[in-house]
C-alpha cells in the first residue's frame, strides 16, 4: 500500500513500529500528515516484522491473515478519506489531530457497523458461553459476505443502517449456499441470524450511537419444527445394545448419560469428581453450571446414570482426561451416533441434543415429573423454554385421562 496523497496538504502513510517489537512482532501505525503536521493512529494489529513490505506498506504474502490485514488497512484508509473530504466539504480546519479524534469515533456520526461489531466482540468475549460466541462469529461472516457481495463495500456508516438494509440481508441469507451445504439455509436459520444481529444493533442503540432502531418494524417468524426424541422403547433398546466397537459403546453411554440427567454435551465433557456432592436424600447428586447460561444445575442421578459413572470410574480414557466420563469431540460424538442409530435400529436423526428432549419427555414428563423441576434440572432460566420439550405423549395423555375418569365416576 503505497503513501497516498489525496491533496498537496493531506496524506496517509502505513507503517510499523519496531523499536517496540515483542517477540519479532510490530504494532501496525498510519500516519496522517495535514500541512506538514502529523499524527499517528495505532490500529489494533500485529503482523511479524519480517512479513512487512516496507516498500509497498502491506503485508506480504497471500496467507488468510495477510489478506484480512491488508483489507483492514484498505478500510482504514478509506475511512481516513471520507472523514478527510467529509471536513473539506463543509470547510472545516482541518488538522491531523482532528482527523485523529474523528477516526477514534469521537464523533458519534462516523461510527460505522464494523466499528460496532468490534466493540460488541470485545464485549461478549468473557461474558458468554464459547458457543455462542461463535454463532455471533458466523453471523459476522455473512454480514461481511453480504456488504462484499451485495453493497460491494466493507463497511457501512451505522446511519445508512435501515429496513431495507435488514430485508436485503435476509434475501442474501436466503439465497446464500454456505460452502459445504447440499442446500440453502434454512428459514429458522435465516431467522437466527438476523437475530444475532438485532442484538449487535440494539447495543448501538442503547450506547446511543444511533438514534433510531431500524429493527422496529420487523417481526421474525419461526416455522415450528417438532424436536425429536427416543421413546422409552427404543431408549432400552439403546441401553441394551451390546456394541463391540469402544468408540460407539462410549458415545451410547454418553448418550444415554444425557437422557437420564439432561445434561447437555458440552457440560458432560467437564464434569469431575468435584461436581459429585450429596443431595437432601443423601444420594448422590450432579452439581454443575450450564456453560450457555452459566445457570447452576443439580441433579439426582437415576440408576442408569449411576451405572454409567460406576463403569468408567477407574477407566483409563477418564483417569487419563481426569473427568467423569470419556472426552470425544463434538463432532465426533455426533458423527458415531448416526451408526449407533443405524446398528440399533433407530430410524431417526440422532443428535447428541435429542438426549435432553428425550430427558424432559420419555424420561421426566411423560412419568409425571412436574415441569418446574424439569425446568431447574435442564437449567432453564424460563418456563417457556421447558414448555417446548413439554410434549405429552400419548400413553401419559391417557394416563391422565383414565385418572380424571376415575374422579368423575365417584363424584356421580
Amino acid at each position: 500500500m503505497t503513501t497516498m496523497k489525496t491533496s498537496h496538504t493531506f496524506s496517509i502513510l502505513f507503517w510499523i513500529n519496531k523499536s517496540r517489537a515483542i517477540n519479532n512482532k510490530a504494532e501496525i501505525f498510519v500516519r496522517i500528515t495535514v500541512n506538514g503536521k502529523r499524527a499517528n493512529i495505532g490500529i489494533k494489529r500485529k503482523i511479524n516484522i519480517d512479513l512487512w513490505d516496507n516498500l509497498n506498506k502491506k503485508v506480504k504474502g497471500k496467507t488468510k491473515e495477510s489478506q484480512d490485514i491488508n483489507r483492514y488497512l484498505d478500510l482504514v484508509q478509506a475511512r481516513l478519506l471520507n472523514i478527510y473530504q467529509d471536513l473539506k466539504y463543509k470547510g472545516d480546519l482541518i488538522t491531523p489531530q482532528l482527523v485523529k479524534s474523528l477516526y477514534n469515533g469521537e464523533n458519534i456520526n462516523s461510527k460505522t457497523l464494523l466499528d460496532l461489531l468490534e466493540y460488541h466482540n470485545r464485549k461478549i468475549e468473557n461474558t458468554l458461553a464459547p458457543g455462542t460466541i461463535r454463532n455471533f462469529g458466523i453471523t459476522e461472516n455473512y454480514i461481511n459476505r453480504f456488504l462484499k457481495n451485495n453493497l460491494k463495500t466493507s463497511d457501512v456508516h451505522l446511519r445508512q443502517l435501515n429496513y431495507k438494509f435488514i430485508s436485503d440481508l435476509e434475501m442474501f441469507l436466503v439465497n446464500y449456499y454456505p460452502k459445504g451445504h447440499p442446500k440453502a439455509m434454512s428459514h429458522n436459520t435465516v431467522m437466527k441470524h438476523l437475530q444475532r444481529l438485532r442484538k449487535i444493533i440494539n447495543l448501538a442503540y442503547q450506547l446511543e450511537w444511533i438514534d433510531r432502531d431500524p429493527f422496529l418494524r420487523w417481526k421474525p417468524t419461526f416455522e415450528h419444527k417438532q424436536r425429536e426424541f427416543l421413546s422409552a422403547n427404543e431408549l432400552s433398546n439403546l441401553e441394551t445394545y451390546k456394541f463391540l466397537i469402544d468408540r460407539l459403546d462410549r458415545v451410547r453411554d454418553l448418550f444415554v448419560f444425557s437422557c437420564y440427567t439432561g445434561i447437555s454435551y458440552s457440560d458432560i465433557m467437564e464434569l469431575t469428581n468435584n461436581n459429585l456432592i450429596v443431595g437432601p436424600d443423601d444420594n448422590i447428586w450432579i452439581a454443575t453450571k450450564r456453560l450457555k447460561t452459566k445457570t447452576s444445575v443439580r441433579v439426582p442421578l437415576l440408576v442408569p446414570a449411576k451405572k454409567i459413572l460406576d463403569k468408567y470410574k477407574n477407566h483409563p480414557v477418564t483417569i487419563c482426561s481426569k473427568t467423569l466420563l470419556p472426552k470425544i469431540t463434538n463432532e465426533k460424538t455426533n458423527l458415531y451416533l448416526k451408526e449407533i442409530a443405524d446398528a440399533v435400529g433407530i430410524n431417526k436423526n440422532l443428535t447428541f441434543h435429542m438426549a435432553r428432549h428425550t430427558f424432559a419427555t420419555t424420561v421426566t414428563l411423560s412419568n409425571g415429573v412436574p415441569i418446574e423441576t424439569v425446568s431447574k434440572m435442564l437449567g432453564h432460566t424460563k418456563l417457556a423454554t421447558t414448555q417446548i420439550y413439554a410434549r405429552v405423549l400419548d400413553k401419559k395423555l391417557s394416563e391422565d385421562m383414565i385418572a380424571l375418569q376415575k374422579k368423575l365416576e365417584l363424584k356421580n
